[in-house]
């Protein structure tokens, strides 16, 4: 029975999952024998397609000349992963058939036990060459767990070994090499910033094991964020995606590949017409580290940061200013010594306008130790601030185990609030049940009114740091403030709030 292997675990929603375009992953060998075989000696050369001007080119009244130019330069992976188990250890819950039993050789192996050796699992996917001296690329979730990597050329015969130069699981992306007898064809990284909604795109890979595969389509749409990871940026494209056709390259009309092909969007594990593919531009950047050291080195400046809603805007008097809202700022870290703080929303880095999802890639993106200008509004008043780039994963400074829990307070008691929520002061029985760390201080919510202001916002356990970028120390400071935003205008107010340990701006509207 075929084995789908997937890039990462489904993520449900209403029974419809982003499911990874992944390897199909079989407990036999790699059918390399039976793709199709090379083109023939004397068939008509492939054509060579001019270099286009800059945007959209129209398509051809064929693809084949394109294709067969391109297709050299596709690859099957395939990999063999050894599963080993302990023979001689069955599962502790499992039941048990009486020794001898005629059923017991079956019912061991469909209970995955019993006396038999390790099992080897062969997957296949997609890459293509970048290097004649033979560097392929491919997805990381292809390769991952391999104990063995073959690459198999486009003719479908010649296999070669290879072995890992590097993988980065943060964007899903590996980097192999192999020594071929000749130099190989090259696949050439395109601009992946001019690809347009709209523009035509070729598809070629290893779908359902099914070598050489064409497929073509358009461009459907850009900076798809399909919530697999922190520097999600897709390409979105009709053009037909399956599981194998992972790693595979996604070609513009001037033959150079602007996206790998990565996952696809399917509540049925097939194609429906839409798939991703990471940006050229952002694999480029990865790929050269990979290549470089084997591993990937980005920057960070110590922000938790959000999306700035039309409540916070509203609540933050922002007046249709986006960019991306500064939730926390690390100690110690380079925002810290920056001078940024909690409620700043950073406009541009370096030049760049930013919002919550394009301002971690630009920064994971610029070199350890460069000094960057950020522009940021604070308070209404726009400010810039240079910020040295630190590398990501440096140990934060390390938090102070040792801290004395907070004495019990003698604020104000708990109060039903304005917001629809009953408040209290913090104190060691609420962190105790809540389980709120030591040095964070506010008013807690304990219970929610599910049709007050706040009923789909907060719950209980949350405390209350902030309203309107103002400390709050008990539950009568928290209705002051919000009679201050209703006086002065406000139809939202805006609230700092830790909400399992994590630190964030809510926007809530204030009724009339």
């Amino acid at each position: 029975m075929t084995k789908i292997r997937s890039r990462r675990h489904a993520i449900s929603r209403s029974l419809v999952r982003w499911l990874a375009a992944s390897s199909l992953a079989v407990a036999m060998p790699a059918m390399a024998a039976q793709q199709p075989a090379a083109t023939p000696p004397g068939a008509r050369p492939a054509a060579v397609t001019p270099p286009g001007p800059p945007g959209a080119r129209p398509a051809p009244a064929s693809f084949a000349d394109l294709v067969e130019r391109l297709s050299r330069s596709v690859v099957n992976i395939s990999t063999t992963q050894v599963l080993r188990r302990n023979a001689n250890r069955p599962a502790e819950d499992a039941p048990q058939l009486p020794e001898g039993s005629p059923f017991e050789d079956f019912f061991n192996e469909f209970m995955d036990r019993g006396p038999r050796g390790p099992r080897r699992v062969t997957s296949l996917g997609s890459g293509f060459i970048i290097d004649g001296a033979g560097y392929v690329v491919t997805n990381n979730h292809v390769i991952e767990d391999a104990d063995e990597i073959s690459v198999i050329l486009n003719d479908g015969i010649t296999t070669l070994q290879a072995t890992l130069v590097g993988r980065d699981q943060e964007t899903d992306l590996a980097l192999l090499k192999v020594t071929p007898r000749a130099p190989l064809s090259v696949a050439q990284f395109g601009d992946s910033d001019r690809a347009r909604v709209g523009d035509w795109v070729v598809a070629i890979g290893n779908p359902f094991g099914q070598m050489g595969t064409v497929t073509a389509g358009i461009v459907s749409a850009r900076n798809r964020n399909i919530e697999s990871g922190t520097y999600d940026d897709f390409i979105q494209t009709d053009a037909s995606i399956n599981r194998g056709n992972s790693g595979g390259p996604l070609f513009n009309m001037n033959g150079e590949v602007i996206g790998i092909n990565s996952a696809i969007y399917s509540p049925t594990g097939g194609s429906v017409g839409i798939g991703f593919s990471i940006p050229s531009n952002d694999a480029r950047l990865i790929i050269a580290q990979l290549r470089q050291s084997g591993r990937v080195t980005r920057g960070m400046i110590g922000v938790n940061i959000q999306q700035v809603t039309d409540d916070i805007a509203a609540g933050m008097n922002l007046n249709g200013v986006r960019g991306a809202l500064v939730s926390r700022v690390t100690a110690g870290g380079p925002a810290a010594k920056a001078g940024i703080q909690n409620g700043d929303v950073i406009l541009t880095f370096d030049g760049k306008a930013v919002d919550d999802r394009s301002l971690p890639r630009l920064v994971a993106n610029t070199q350890v130790g460069k000094s960057s200008q950020i522009e940021l509004i604070r308070k209404g008043q726009k400010r810039t601030l240079p910020v040295v780039v630190a590398r990501l994963n440096t140990p934060a400074p390390a938090a102070n185990d040792n801290q004395r829990p907070a004495a019990p307070t003698r604020q104000a008691p708990k109060l039903d609030s304005k917001l629809g929520v009953t408040l209290e002061p913090v104190n060691n029985e609420l962190r105790r049940r809540y389980g709120i760390e030591n040095d964070v201080r506010g008013v807690v919510v304990t219970t929610v009114d599910a049709a007050g202001p706040a009923g789909d916002k907060l719950r209980p356990g949350d405390v209350i740091i902030e309203v309107a970028q103002t400390n709050v120390a008990n539950a009568i400071g928290v209705d002051t403030k919000i009679d201050a935003e209703v006086k002065a205008g406000r139809n939202a107010v805006l609230l700092l709030v830790n909400s399992g340990g994590q630190q964030k701006f809510i926007g809530i509207r204030i009724p009339k």
